[in-house]
Protein backbone atom coordinates (compact mmCIF):
# COMPACT_ATOMS: atom_id res chain seq x y z
CA UNK A 1 0.00 0.00 0.00
CA UNK A 2 1.51 3.60 -0.64
CA UNK A 3 2.10 6.18 1.92
CA UNK A 4 1.14 9.71 1.58
CA UNK A 5 3.86 12.03 0.95
CA UNK A 6 5.22 13.38 3.98
CA UNK A 7 4.13 16.93 2.98
CA UNK A 8 0.65 16.20 3.57
CA UNK A 9 -0.89 17.33 6.90
CA UNK A 10 -3.70 14.97 8.02
CA UNK A 11 -3.83 16.74 11.45
CA UNK A 12 -7.31 18.25 10.29
CA UNK A 13 -8.38 14.05 9.97
CA UNK A 14 -10.78 13.40 12.28
CA UNK A 15 -10.37 9.53 11.39
CA UNK A 16 -6.46 10.02 11.90
CA UNK A 17 -5.62 6.77 13.82
CA UNK A 18 -8.52 4.79 13.51
CA UNK A 19 -8.62 1.76 11.77
CA UNK A 20 -11.45 0.65 9.50
CA UNK A 21 -11.65 -2.25 12.00
CA UNK A 22 -12.44 -0.43 14.65
CA UNK A 23 -15.05 2.14 12.88
CA UNK A 24 -16.97 -0.93 12.04
CA UNK A 25 -16.68 -2.76 15.48
CA UNK A 26 -18.12 -0.13 16.83
CA UNK A 27 -21.01 0.59 14.50
CA UNK A 28 -22.08 -3.20 14.81
CA UNK A 29 -21.29 -2.71 18.59
CA UNK A 30 -23.83 0.55 18.53
CA UNK A 31 -26.32 -0.36 15.89
CA UNK A 32 -26.34 -4.17 15.27
CA UNK A 33 -25.91 -5.76 11.64
CA UNK A 34 -29.78 -4.90 11.26
CA UNK A 35 -30.03 -1.38 11.53
CA UNK A 36 -26.57 -0.98 9.50
CA UNK A 37 -27.74 -2.65 6.87
CA UNK A 38 -30.89 -0.48 6.57
CA UNK A 39 -29.08 2.57 7.21
CA UNK A 40 -26.05 1.44 4.58
CA UNK A 41 -27.79 -1.02 2.12
CA UNK A 42 -25.17 -3.03 0.82
CA UNK A 43 -25.33 -6.82 1.00
CA UNK A 44 -22.23 -7.67 3.34
CA UNK A 45 -24.60 -6.11 5.86
CA UNK A 46 -27.71 -7.30 5.68
CA UNK A 47 -26.59 -11.09 4.72
CA UNK A 48 -24.97 -13.04 6.89
CA UNK A 49 -22.83 -10.44 7.89
CA UNK A 50 -19.39 -10.90 9.49
CA UNK A 51 -17.03 -7.99 10.12
CA UNK A 52 -14.18 -10.39 8.06
CA UNK A 53 -15.97 -10.30 5.17
CA UNK A 54 -17.68 -6.98 5.65
CA UNK A 55 -13.83 -5.59 5.84
CA UNK A 56 -12.82 -7.21 2.54
CA UNK A 57 -16.06 -5.95 0.99
CA UNK A 58 -15.06 -2.46 2.45
CA UNK A 59 -11.41 -2.35 1.61
CA UNK A 60 -12.15 -3.45 -1.89
CA UNK A 61 -15.06 -0.99 -2.63
CA UNK A 62 -14.58 2.93 -2.01
CA UNK A 63 -17.89 3.93 -2.60
CA UNK A 64 -18.60 1.69 0.29
CA UNK A 65 -15.83 2.68 2.82
CA UNK A 66 -16.73 6.32 2.51
CA UNK A 67 -20.76 5.80 3.52
CA UNK A 68 -19.55 3.71 6.63
CA UNK A 69 -16.59 6.67 7.48
CA UNK A 70 -19.27 9.05 6.90
CA UNK A 71 -22.17 7.23 9.19
CA UNK A 72 -19.19 6.83 11.92
CA UNK A 73 -18.74 10.32 12.01
CA UNK A 74 -22.36 11.55 11.99
CA UNK A 75 -23.31 9.77 14.79
CA UNK A 76 -19.90 10.64 16.66
CA UNK A 77 -20.56 14.21 16.41
CA UNK A 78 -24.67 13.70 17.20
CA UNK A 79 -23.44 11.80 20.20
CA UNK A 80 -20.92 14.79 21.09
CA UNK A 81 -23.94 17.22 20.59
CA UNK A 82 -25.79 15.40 22.89
CA UNK A 83 -23.61 15.82 25.51
CA UNK A 84 -22.61 18.83 25.23
CA UNK A 85 -26.39 20.15 25.56
CA UNK A 86 -26.88 22.42 28.89
CA UNK A 87 -29.22 20.11 31.72
CA UNK A 88 -31.47 21.85 33.16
Amino acid sequence: MAQDPPDIDHSNNPLQGITLKQILTELVDDLGWEKLGQYIKIRCFQNNPTIKSSLTFLRKTPWARTKVENLYLTLKARAQNYQRKPRP
